[in-house]
């Protein structure tokens, strides 16, 4: 896990040294370990290491005989296996990047088809005269790009290229609005103009500063669902739910998990004690004195079943306050998700741990169908089927000045270029959201949450193994009645009896609400007053909205402290100094 940034410019005088400077300043916190430059004719590139696999030999940026130089950012899980398969070739590291780097020699742009693992790649050819950038087919590693003109930059954050000079910081107005609505925002066009993600599975060829061609790879499979029996699914899935948690354990450095207590990271558990001699170390986040669901017992049960080191962190209104300044300036690309405030806590406690790798269960709704919007999703209209995402989080609460639209136009294009021939509602549902909410949402949530404090995400249910599996299971194999991750829970009620693996799904809850109108007299004037939200919102609207009691306007209050907090930040340019008051004091 690393940051990766760089420039090939237009014409032959390559980017400064001192831009590739600015832009590993910015990079810093993504790879504490070390620094490598690249700079060749017009390319210049920079990485920032966290060593993670190799660490005597595995610093990049990487060279192959041919002149070829490639930097990554993640990790290739199958590289033990590409090691194998390449007997003969004279390996200069044990790094995990190496294989890739010798199978673009081998392959050219098809490298990419034998990966497995969470990545982006710059990789520079000299001979062919071109920067090939590369991400994951299922967006987990984040890159970014900006094409100006003296050339084609690209970064791990949009934040580097903000802080390099390389774009300005300027608001997409659309993208706004879609991101207030949604919490998120969809396809490749970011919330800063002139900046966009390199597209999950894309790949682009840039020559003299310029982009040429684009490519995409697919992390689903085509068609509809395969019929099988139900002792041959749940066979198949120990099999590949094994082989999945076995290549992301792979690492030189200590590796923990977190656990919810929920399906998704308790399947993750228990493949972990299965594979491991030593008792895995796994951290629960909890919120004392509030009305919220206490996951400690679901966790503590699969904790003490499978004898993990249990590690327990509270989560308080004071670390609240404390805490959502940092966080939301590490959620550069920005996504409203309140989940976001315990995962940065908890990554804090892994680091503190010593711990630089964690596994969690992020991808297993998407993959199994967990989610209550697929449920309805397979019900016609007139039965209560409903479309996912229909209702924006101020809708009918009369806040922003002008009437939001077109901020579900993302999700609808989505749902067209989804329907291809084979696939059920249920897998449309899901293809849906594994296009936008699945790497714009909660990938991006985990990456900069855990790469704050120089710890690396890893997420066993998104991985091509799993996922050829578990999308053309048959429907009932995924949502059954009113519970969804069938066949997750059946093999789970077998593997761990200790987890409730029957339990209805909760969600997961942060009492954000709850603390925001316990503070509303006081917080609502200082988020009305803050620049970003001062020209969008109406002042009043915005106070009383801190004083509901309503759940959907506690909802909308939050979304309105985090853009006010995240504006003030990444468009302003204010560094957060103390707690939240003091923050929105300050000006």
């Amino acid at each position: 896990m690393c940051g990766i940034a760089g420039m090939m410019t237009i014409g032959r005088e390559g980017p400064s040294a001192e831009l590739l400077q600015r832009l590993a300043e910015a990079l810093g916190h993504r790879g504490p370990d070390g620094r490598g430059f690249h700079r060749s004719g017009n390319v210049g590139m920079v990485q920032t290491r966290l060593a993670i696999i190799d660490l005597q030999t595995g610093d990049q940026p990487l060279r192959e005989p041919g002149g070829a130089a490639l930097i990554a950012n993640g990790e290739i899980y199958n590289y033990v296996e590409l090691r194998e398969q390449m007997r003969g070739v004279k390996f200069a590291t044990q790094s995990d990047c190496e294989p890739p780097l010798l199978l673009y020699r081998r392959h050219g742009l098809d490298f990419v088809n034998h990966l497995r693992g969470m990545y982006t790649i710059a990789l520079h050819d000299p001979d062919e005269e071109r920067l090939v950038l590369a991400r994951d087919p299922f967006g987990i590693k984040p890159l970014y790009y900006v094409e100006t003109p003296q050339g084609v930059a690209f970064a791990s954050e949009p934040g580097a290229l903000l802080a390099a000079g390389l774009v300005a910081r300027t608001l997409d107005p659309s993208k706004r609005t879609e991101l207030l609505e949604l919490q998120f925002t969809t396809r490749a066009e970011t919330v800063f103009y002139g900046v966009r993600r390199l597209l999950p599975g894309e790949i682009i060829v840039v020559s003299d500063g310029k982009i040429i061609e684009r490519r995409r790879r697919a992390a689903l499979p085509p068609g509809g669902p395969e019929s099988c029996s139900p002792e041959e699914a749940l066979s198949r899935l120990d099999a590949v739910l094994e082989d999945s948690v076995k290549v992301h354990q792979r690492s030189d450095v200590p590796y923990g998990m977190f656990l919810s207590g929920g399906i998704d990271s308790s399947v993750v558990l228990a493949q972990m004690a299965r594979l491991n001699p030593r008792p895995v170390m796994a951290f629960t986040a909890y919120f004392p004195d509030t009305p919220v669901a206490d996951e400690r017992g679901a966790a503590q049960a699969v904790a003490q079943a499978v004898r993990a080191e249990h590690i327990e962190v509270p989560i308080t209104v004071g670390d609240f306050w404390r805490e959502l300044p940092r966080i939301a300036a590490a959620m550069d690309d920005p996504a409203a998700d309140y989940a976001c405030v315990p995962t940065f806590i908890l990554a804090a406690k892994a680091h503190e741990a010593g711990l630089k790798v964690i596994l969690s269960g992020e991808g297993g709704d998407e993959m199994f169908g967990g989610y209550g919007r697929y449920r309805s999703a397979l019900r016609p209209w007139w039965l209560g089927g409903r479309i996912m995402r229909r209702r924006g989080s101020f809708d009918g609460l009369s806040i922003l000045r002008e009437r939001a639209t077109g901020w579900r136009d993302g999700i609808e294009a989505a749902e067209i270029t989804e329907r291809t021939e084979g696939r059920t509602r249920l897998q449309v549902a899901q293809a849906v959201d594994c296009a936008d909410w699945l790497p714009n949402d909660l990938l991006t949530k985990l990456d900069r949450c855990l790469m704050a404090h120089g710890v690396e995400g890893r997420t066993p249910f998104l991985d091509p193994v799993v996922a050829n599996f578990a999308y053309r299971l048959p429907d009932k194999f995924k949502v059954r009645g009113r519970q969804g991750k069938y066949l997750l829970r059946q093999w789970l009620g077998r593997a761990l009896p200790a987890a409730l693996s029957n339990a209805p799904k909760r969600g997961f809850t942060v009492p954000v609400a709850a603390w925001l109108i316990a503070e509303g007299k006081r917080l609502g004037p200082l988020v009305a007053a803050q620049p970003g939200v001062a020209e969008i919102a109406d002042s009043a609207a915005v106070q009383k909205v801190f004083t509901s009691a309503d759940k959907h306007g506690g909802f909308a209050a939050w979304v309105l402290l985090f853009y006010a907090l995240w504006h003030g930040r990444h468009i302003v340019g204010q560094v957060p100094q103390g707690d939240v008051f003091d923050c929105l004091t300050t000006r």
